[in-house]
């Protein structure tokens, strides 16, 4: 596979990840159930006019894509590939609430064409006048990856040199709260918020002066067992030439709930003298939250150190070549995806 550098990652988040000089800094902590993005002023990415008709996760989607190609110093990319588990679900509420209210009459067709998911890839495509490929993929906890997969061969086979590539979700209303309510009644419910953000990078076959770092592999993984899972990354780093104590960071995508124990076995186990990370109390969990973990990997390999706010043990490294992020949604859709510095 041909290099897929890191040239830039921008985020919105619950967290204050605006500036991408200050690496966690300040960590703000959340006790409800529900974490809403800290949001920038969008009046410095988007025009108040157009901001105005936009749901949240259109305006984080322009607003972060446009924050990493200004990172990047690149005006239009060739391809947008968005990733999204709901889309914009805010909109699909107000359509599906107004078929109700007005008994299926007299419907303004306006929330039904902004709720589908490509939405955000279509209104950042427009705002940049971006005419090139343009794809959303909605693979569930696996969307953000599978457009992390499409880039890389994008790369590979030379039809592009410099993608976006991004994973976008809000939270909505009902449906979080019917989410919540299910979960209630789970033995061991997620116990981590439920959040929303956008975090988007630019890819490209060529190294820049600032070069967060390389993509090195991507793989995914539809159902597996705890042990399964273990042979299935000891394969996956084996081929990219590494074994697990080359890893010199394992971030994990925990949440609290009763499937943890993929994590835990392989905390306590082949990462057992490797330093152990966890992001989702900090982002909340939501379908495309692996891109906050990809976020933090980015910058761990950049700038060279983990803030305490992320660690799980008291193993440290000098250096941190070689980061790897596994992340799973209730035993299915895992995913690897191996990092390392320039």
């Amino acid at each position: 596979m041909k290099p897929c550098y890191i040239n830039s990652a921008a985020s919105i988040s619950a967290q204050d990840t605006f500036d991408s000089n200050r690496f966690l800094e300040t960590i703000i902590s959340h006790e409800s159930k529900t974490v809403h993005a800290m949001h920038p002023k969008y009046k410095e990415f988007i025009s108040p006019i157009a901001s105005r008709r936009m749901a949240t996760g259109v305006k984080m989607g322009v607003a972060a894509s446009k924050m990493a190609l200004q990172e990047a110093q690149l005006e239009t990319p060739d391809a947008i590939i968005t990733g999204t588990g709901m889309g914009c679900i805010e909109d699909s509420e107000k359509f599906l609430n107004a078929i109700i209210d007005n008994d299926e009459q007299y419907l303004t067709p306006t929330s039904f064409i902004q709720s589908t998911h490509n939405t955000v890839g279509a209104q950042i495509a427009l705002t940049l006048n971006c005419k090139g490929y343009n794809v959303t993929y909605v693979h569930g906890a696996v969307s953000f990856e599978s457009a992390l997969v499409d880039a890389q061969l994008m790369l590979h086979e030379h039809t592009a040199n410099h993608i976006l590539v991004g994973g976008v979700d809000e939270l909505g209303k009902q449906f979080i709260e019917d989410i919540v309510k299910a979960e209630a009644l789970e033995p061991k419910p997620i116990t981590v918020p439920f959040g929303e953000g956008a975090h988007f990078f630019t890819l490209s076959s060529s190294k820049q002066k600032d070069t967060y770092g390389e993509l090195k592999a991507i793989e995914i993984i539809n159902k597996a067992t705890p042990e399964l899972i273990q042979e299935k990354l000891q394969a996956f780093l084996k081929r990219n030439g590494l074994i697990t104590s080359d890893i010199d960071a394992v971030l994990l995508g925990i949440n609290g709930d009763g499937f943890d124990n993929y994590y835990q076995n392989l905390q306590n186990s082949i990462f057992n003298t490797t330093p152990q990370i966890h992001y989702k109390h900090l982002s909340g969990e939501f379908f495309t939250a692996s891109a906050f973990g990809f976020w933090v990997a980015t910058n761990i390999v950049k700038q060279q150190k983990i803030p305490k706010a992320l660690l799980l043990n008291e193993v440290e490294h000098s250096n941190y070549k070689n980061v790897l992020l596994y992340n799973q949604f209730k035993g299915r859709q895992h995913s690897f995806m191996l990092l390392s510095s320039c």
